[in-house]
């Protein structure tokens, strides 16, 4: 199913007991000499902040303490430059939503903002392979942009497509969920 910015789905009952796979993709224009340093990065929390700083995984920070969500590097098969793997079953009972940002390394430095980057998606799959929704960005003329999110609603987990774009890069977004940077 493809969702539009702020359109939502719900992670059904048989799927909720599986691990998802969150692809994120994009393409890096060659044209302008500039080397492009894209990272995706996944932040568990629990009313809107953090659950720990653990709970943030990205390059430095590849898993939870738990095991239950987990980036696998990149770039990956399907065009995925990015995947994380979410247990939703193994997330703290008390942890409500998974948020999915993508930033520009050193992007204020070498001038450089989501705007320039083609094609960016974020796609949610079990883990057998079969896609749930994708969402496709807009352009966007931040340095860090939170693609999507999964999350809690009575009982069920859903996916939202946001597209929310920061010109703080990284830093803005892990501060904004309360992360001790």
């Amino acid at each position: 199913m493809l969702l539009r910015e702020g359109g939502s789905i719900e992670v059904t009952t048989e799927e909720s007991g599986v691990t998802l796979v969150v692809g994120l993709g994009w393409e890096i224009p060659n044209d302008n000499g500039s080397d492009f340093d894209l990272d995706a990065s996944a932040i568990g929390t629990t009313g809107g902040m953090v659950y720990s700083d653990q709970h943030f995984v990205f390059f430095n920070n590849l898993r939870t303490p738990d095991g239950s969500i987990f980036h696998t590097g990149g770039p990956v098969e399907n065009g995925d430059q990015a995947r994380i793997l979410v247990d939703l079953a193994a997330l703290p009972a008390d942890l409500d939503k998974v948020v999915f940002p993508v930033s520009i390394y050193d992007a204020e430095d070498r001038g450089q903002n989501f705007s320039q980057v083609r094609s960016a998606y974020i796609r949610i799959a079990t883990y057998g392979g079969h896609e749930i929704a994708r969402y496709s960005l807009p352009g966007e003329t931040a340095t860090a942009v939170l693609f999507g999110e999964l999350y809690r609603f009575r009982g069920k987990w859903k996916f939202r497509a946001v597209g929310r774009g920061y010109a703080s890069g990284l830093r803005g977004v892990a501060m904004d969920f309360g992360v001790n940077v």
